[in-house]
């Protein structure tokens, strides 16, 4: 890591392959891509800039901030939280350590709810949001990002999430469409809606452990555990959604690998009906639409 020493000058492509080599060297799964990612970040550089002017100077002090991202990346945490955000839905998002980071498999549930909360504004004027456990806001942040005439309501447990949310909303120009609450679950939400979604903990707690290290050792695990079988936060959402819910509302949920029929089972015995499921990147379930059974 010679480059790294204070004082002396180094280039933009040797940065990227004296980088590249270390976190080969020290297992990274796709060293190459990583090394990219942080050093053209860090640099406000592009792909195309290491090819046409792979001599370009990087000063020490940035060499070093470089060097620093990279001894963490070598020690497992995610490039994106070294980086301190995440684009989601093509929102640039801020991350905390109190957020899970957003992945591209809750799209799914984005894709999901938007075509109801575009009918609903359509139709109404207005769509009403609740997101349950927000976190970085990014499920509420999308759907306010494509229909200008919703409103959210977030909440989450842990002030730092709120926090997140909160100045994301303020970045994206969205804060004045969002209300952030501090709650547990339904605990301190008040009024009904028209949509409620979430991404609730999925993770039964006994297969914490065996999670990828990137994961297990970076995302919170409050936002992880989902209890003994991994259904305890949908137990609770079903239980308090038909409270908060106006006549023809709907829950929209993220769901775990083989959860849909459980999931369903639950809502199902509160007196929902699951209306669609969306799927992720790689084809399988990954949200669930529900709604109040049609009585008799």
């Amino acid at each position: 890591m010679a480059d790294a020493e204070p004082g002396r000058a180094t280039t933009l492509g040797a940065l990227l392959r004296d980088t590249a080599r270390y976190l080969e060297a020290e297992g990274i799964e796709d060293p190459g891509y990583d090394s990219r990612q942080l050093v053209e970040t860090l640099t406000s550089t592009t792909r195309r800039d290491s090819i046409a002017d792979p001599g370009r100077p990087i000063e020490p002090a940035m060499a070093e901030r470089i060097w620093r991202a990279m001894r963490r990346r070598a020690a497992g945490e995610p490039p994106h939280r070294i980086l301190g955000a995440r684009e989601f839905y093509g929102l640039r998002l801020a991350l905390s350590e109190a957020t899970l980071e957003p992945r591209p498999d809750t799209e799914a549930l984005v894709d999901l709810v938007l075509p109801l909360a575009r009918g609903i504004a359509t139709e109404t004027g207005a769509c009403r949001l609740l997101d349950l456990g927000t976190g970085t806001g990014a499920i509420a942040l999308a759907l306010l990002s494509e229909v200008a005439t919703l409103r959210a309501t977030v909440t989450d447990i842990a002030p730092d999430a709120l926090a997140t949310a909160s100045a994301n909303a303020h970045a994206l120009g969205l804060a004045d469409r969002l209300t952030a609450i501090r709650s547990d679950w339904f605990d301190g939400v008040e009024g009904v809606f028209d949509l409620i979604v979430s991404n609730p903990p999925y993770i039964p707690t006994a297969e914490i452990g065996g999670l990828d290290r990137e994961v297990r050792l970076f995302d919170p695990h409050r936002a992880l555990d989902g209890g003994a079988d991994g259904l305890d936060a949908y137990r609770t959402i079903a239980a308090g959604a038909g409270n908060h819910l106006a006549e023809g509302g709907h829950v929209a949920l993220e769901i775990g690998a083989g959860q849909r029929a459980a999931v369903a089972g639950i809502f199902s015995a509160k007196g929902f009906a699951l209306c669609e499921v969306g799927r992720d990147l790689a084809g399988l379930d990954r949200a669930l639409l529900m709604a109040r059974a049609a009585a008799g």
